[in-house]
């Protein structure tokens, strides 16, 4: 849909996914996704992005009504197979990681078995120890798990040493890098699993009947990915390009077209 000056809206749904993307208290995007928009804003003036606030759960249902067109930093693993959509390459990776307190006599076995411990997680979101599911009913007959909505809080749960309500938290290593890095008298505090709970590589997920498909957004992203624009934002952030995507960035200088 374009308005009265030929510029094309695209509806760009959002939930908290620090520090990927969020919704600050003026409704607008967060995190690498409000750098990435405003960027993709300046190199693309055909096109304007909107921000439409959904949740981690409440996404898929807010997809298929058409509330919004597309959805930045998503696995197609979580959950999207069972709904109509289009996938781009890869954009963009992290991992999520088990966290305890350190204490004496712990070692990285104390993560060995899950069902052992006192888990918090974020609601709504896909964990590979739990094979992608998200039903707290379903999850909660098999772990001992409390959702909330707020990794700080999760953090410091593990730090307030209440094993009674919690001794692992998954967090994603971008989030516990900047934790860090706000405050560094929690380097040795923290006691890391050596595996991760999954590394995933993130897309932009599009709706099949939308004004733009994943290939258009790629296409979108060429002039932030020539300039280095992107990669800078990326790190800027703490986070990663997949491996082999500057060298295999596959789309010629196709201009989008509305």
């Amino acid at each position: 849909m374009a308005d009265n000056g030929g510029v094309q809206e695209i509806k760009v749904g959002v939930y908290n996914f620090p520090p990927i993307a969020g919704i600050g208290a003026d409704g607008q995007a967060t995190g690498l996704l409000a750098d990435t928009l405003k960027h993709l804003d300046e190199a693309n003036p055909q096109v304007r992005f909107k921000v439409i606030h959904t949740s981690p759960k409440r996404r898929y249902l807010d997809f298929n009504a058409g509330l919004y067109d597309v959805i930045f930093f998503e696995s197609p693993a979580w959950g999207w197979d069972e709904h109509e959509h289009d996938a781009s390459m890869p954009i963009l990776t992290d991992e999520e990681i088990y966290l305890a307190l350190r204490k004496p006599g712990r070692d990285p076995s104390f993560f060995d078995d899950l069902t052992k411990r006192r888990i918090v997680a974020m609601s709504g979101y896909h964990y590979g120890f739990v094979d992608f599911e998200i039903d707290a009913e379903k999850l909660n007959k098999r772990f001992n798990i409390e959702f909330s909505d707020s990794h700080r809080r999760n953090i410091n749960l593990i730090k307030a040493d209440r094993p009674s309500v919690a001794e692992v938290a998954i967090v994603s290593r971008s989030y516990l890098q900047q934790h860090l890095e706000r405050n560094p008298q929690d380097w040795d505090t923290f006691l890391i699993a050596a595996e991760p709970d999954q590394v995933y590589r993130l897309a932009i997920i599009t709706r099949t009947d939308g004004p733009v498909n994943a290939s258009d957004m790629i296409r979108l992203f060429d002039p932030l990915m020539r300039s280095g624009t992107y990669r800078r934002l990326v790190e800027k952030w703490g986070l990663q390009l997949p491996a082999g995507f500057l060298t295999g960035f596959p789309y010629q200088p196709e201009p989008y077209q509305p």
